[in-house]
């Protein structure tokens, strides 16, 4: 059974993504209702995610649900409260309300007054994706009139992110996938979010033991590119073996020696110039002209680093960047060489 609906912070609360907001900001992975939920942000597959988990939340409380949809945008005076009024036999009221961004004034000044005093027993859904058109009902809501919660669903851009949700869709699962095998998938569906999240239900009810490589190969195997991006990343990170599957992934997928590197020497920049600060994130990206998440993934990225191994890597990251440049006859060895040097944070030794 879900737990009580009067609880202020569920498991999936979180602290508040909203500057100024006083009310509970929830995980679109462990949504909830409340009288009012406020579902925010540009990246419509955790929004319909978070939706559909507030449904099936009050399906389980009560099979008797009602359900009814509300467009924002087109709007006709007096649904709102006609549909969140008591039935005759009290079953719960879901009322879900799309495109609150573009809401027309007539639902706008309704759903002011509605959230002074929302209807007991009824869970308003508002969808609301960007933009400023709505801005007082949502400061209202955010200032905690009408008792709701936020769940935030911000875009899902970096490949850090995308990696971040496809493991989330495997653990909540309680489903096992390589981590190589995870980036692979990543990589093959990059630009949509909606695939990639397909992708990853599909194997998770088609597979019966755990993902592997092979089984990334077999189903999306004609997709799979790995970035240089990941290729830096798991080098960085010190898995050796990984490092140079990915890299041979990566050059049988097409990826170009001369922008392979770059990724790595960007990488490596980056973490040169956060190394031994310890200001905050925010105040050193103020003064290096950096995001604030590009620090905090640099100091990530930092761990188990040291000044030697740190200058080794640039220079065979320099070494590299000359010899796919013509300096050498073999580029693909020149890449080998960098991986081997990153990955094991150790000089080359050709016998590896």
């Amino acid at each position: 059974m879900p737990a009580a609906r009067t609880s202020a912070r569920g498991s999936g609360a979180r602290a508040s993504a909203v500057k100024g907001a006083k009310i509970a900001q929830v995980s679109w992975r462990e949504p909830r209702p409340a009288p009012i939920v406020l579902v925010s942000g540009p990246e419509e597959v955790l929004a319909e995610r978070a939706i559909a988990g507030v449904r099936e939340y009050l399906r389980a409380e009560d099979p008797g649900l009602e359900v009814s949809d509300i467009r924002a945008d087109d709007y006709e005076a007096g649904t709102l409260f006609a549909v969140t009024s008591p039935s005759l036999f009290g079953e719960a009221r879901l009322v879900r309300v799309s495109g609150v961004e573009k809401c027309s004034d007539a639902f706008l000044q309704e759903a002011l007054k509605y959230i002074e005093n929302p209807q007991e027993g009824a869970t308003v859904v508002l969808r609301h994706s960007s933009g400023m058109r709505g801005k007082k009902l949502l400061d209202g809501i955010r200032a905690g009139t009408g008792g709701g919660i936020e769940i935030a669903c911000a875009a899902v851009k970096r490949d850090s992110d995308r990696v971040d949700f496809a493991a989330g869709e495997f653990k909540a699962a309680r489903k096992r996938i390589q981590p190589s095998a995870l980036r692979s998938l990543v990589s093959a569906f990059a630009d949509d979010l909606t695939e990639l999240a397909a992708a990853c239900q599909q194997l998770i009810g088609d597979v019966a033991g755990d993902i592997t490589d092979d089984v990334v190969a077999k189903y999306y195997g004609g997709r799979v590119e790995v970035s240089a991006f990941v290729v830096a990343d798991t080098a960085i990170a010190g898995r050796y073996g990984e490092a140079l599957v990915a890299l041979r992934h990566a050059l049988a997928s097409g990826a170009d020696p001369v922008p392979m590197v770059a990724a790595f020497a960007m990488k490596l920049r980056t973490m040169a110039r956060v190394a031994g600060n310890r200001e905050p994130s925010r105040q050193l990206a103020q003064r290096l002209g950096m995001k604030d998440w590009q620090v905090d993934r640099a100091r990530r990225d930092l761990a188990g680093w040291n000044e030697r191994s740190l200058s080794m890597a640039i220079q065979a990251t320099a070494r590299a960047d000359a010899e796919v440049k013509g300096a050498a006859r073999d580029p693909i060895f020149a890449l080998e060489r960098m991986v081997t040097v990153i990955a094991t944070r150790e000089p080359f030794a050709p016998s590896r």
